[in-house]
């Protein structure tokens, strides 16, 4: 045999679809998929996202009829968004008991119980008239300080409502701890904290604007991360998990995925990825041109995300993937 000969052939692994299988490193399974859903206030159909082809702000009947289909296919959870019809500086349907997040929880948990995971959004933006996570000094900047006494009044209210866990979101500094405690005090030790510990100040949000109707005026960046640091995130993991993270998160998903290795590494937790709004607005163009194969692109990336850490991730095709992977 000559030493030119391929003598190794990685190639026989690769054959067919069964020993691809077989083989495969990475496996997607419905219950690591985490379905984000809208529900807007005084609508009586659902109303289409126009930037998220297939996305919609759920009625509250809709909704209820969709998380059932999620405890169905298996989903692992679902986050709950709330879009109101009133906005103002402070943000107060965000801490209203009858607010329309609110009343989404009890819908939500009143239909599936503990057949999925029921998740809540913890952040300001779309409640305020200003579009910022936070409550604004009078300078206009974000008031980290202020801004955690109304996350931990948030907290109580979703715990309240029967939340299982929820998602802090607004990168305030200390936002774990405080909720934290105030949970606690609230007698709700057994809600659980998803700790968005890396999100970073990227364009990939935009089409989330509009779905959950946020008048964002200027920007995040003195708040979430810079695109351009990594060693960074790995404090925030260490500070979340010492305030009490129960779970933490890379967000966005595709574009930060040395950072998700990094995180997934590092991290005592469970680590999950968002698949957000820009990365799934992509995706749904490109196949729309013609340009990309969107079964296979859809798939590809969310194995792109577990490859690279991620054991939970929310997507906006958790339905449709979970469907595709069983």
């Amino acid at each position: 045999m000559s030493a030119e000969f391929p003598y190794v052939r990685p190639r026989r692994l690769r054959s067919t679809p069964a020993m691809r299988r077989l083989v495969a490193e990475t496996r997607l399974h419905p219950a690591e998929l985490i379905l984000p859903l809208f529900v807007r206030e005084g609508v009586r159909e659902p109303v289409p996202v126009s930037s998220m082809p297939g996305v919609v702000q759920h009625t509250r009947e809709t909704l209820r009829k969709t998380v059932t289909e999620a405890a169905a296919a298996g989903l692992g959870g679902v986050m709950l968004f709330g879009v109101p019809e009133t906005q103002d500086a402070t943000g107060s349907e965000g801490t209203n008991p009858d607010g329309i997040l609110q009343q989404a929880i009890r819908d939500v948990v009143a239909e599936v119980g503990d057949a999925l995971v029921v998740m809540s959004d913890l952040c300001l933006d779309e409640y305020t008239d200003h579009g910022h996570c936070g409550v604004l000094a009078a300078d206009g900047s974000v008031d980290n300080d202020a801004t955690l006494e109304r996350y931990a009044e948030m907290a109580r209210v979703q715990a309240d409502a029967g939340v299982h866990l929820v998602g802090p979101s607004g990168m305030m500094d200390g936002q774990i701890g405080v909720v934290r405690r105030a949970l606690d005090e609230a007698g709700h030790q057994d809600v659980g904290i998803l700790a968005y510990t890396a999100k970073y100040a990227s364009a990939f949000y935009g089409p989330f604007r509009e779905a959950v109707g946020s008048s964002l005026k200027g920007d995040r960046k003195s708040y979430q991360q810079d695109p351009a640091n990594a060693r960074e995130a790995l404090r925030e993991l260490e500070l979340d998990v010492a305030e009490g993270a129960d779970l933490v998160m890379v967000k966005p998903g595709m574009a930060y995925l040395d950072i998700l290795r990094q995180v997934a590494d590092a991290s005592p937790v469970p680590v999950s990825a968002y698949q957000v709004s820009g990365e799934y607005a992509m995706v749904e163009a490109a196949a729309a041109n013609g340009w990309i194969d969107r079964e296979r692109m859809i798939l590809e990336t969310l194995t792109s995300l577990r490859r690279a850490g991620a054991e939970q991730i929310l997507t906006y095709w958790a339905l449709e993937a979970a469907a595709m992977v069983k």
